[in-house]
């Protein structure tokens, strides 16, 4: 009798272990990031943000080198006090412009950050939601696989109809 007890122990195990195996999945966030008119209009917004920027940058600019030549006119018969003058005030525009580039470029980081947390939440939210529907035990990202089993399933395709992308 119990050597028939433990038979069908031993029979069912390894269907019900297998009942029980995990589900993997991977997804290509970039390719649904891309796909999303959401992600489009961000990286319009800091373009034009950008733009703006750049030509501020490109008025600095100017006037460095407008300073510049100016003090490359001066004559050898201009007194030194005034050479030291000019040459401060280029330092001075200078540094004025290295922070300002430096100003722009972490308030473009923070805004695309900003703008882009709606987007990525909406595509987490979808990923969670189409791993919970396919019964997934993990879900990795599909950038940098070493090695893709035929049991991994690559839900891509599935989180973007589930944003209704096409």
């Amino acid at each position: 009798m119990i050597k028939k007890i433990l038979l069908a122990v031993a029979v069912a195990f390894p269907m019900f272990a297998a009942a029980q195996a995990p589900k993997f999945g991977v997804v290509n966030t970039q390719s649904v990031m891309e796909a999303l008119p959401d992600s489009k209009q961000v990286e319009e917004q800091i373009l034009a943000a950008s733009k703006k920027y750049e030509d501020e940058f490109a008025k600095l600019q100017e006037e460095m080198n407008k300073a510049v030549q100016e003090f490359q006119a001066l004559g050898a018969d201009t007194p030194e006090t005034i050479k030291q003058r000019r040459q401060q005030e280029i330092q001075d525009l200078y540094q004025k412009s290295e922070q300002f580039r430096q100003t722009a470029t972490q308030d473009l980081q923070r805004q695309h950050e900003q703008l882009m947390a709606p987007v990525v939440q909406k595509v987490t939210n979808a990923i969670n939601s189409v791993g919970k529907e396919q019964g997934m035990t993990f879900i990795f990202e599909q950038a940098m696989p070493l090695y893709v089993g035929t049991d991994v399933t690559d839900i891509t395709p599935m989180v973007k109809t589930s944003l209704g992308l096409k």
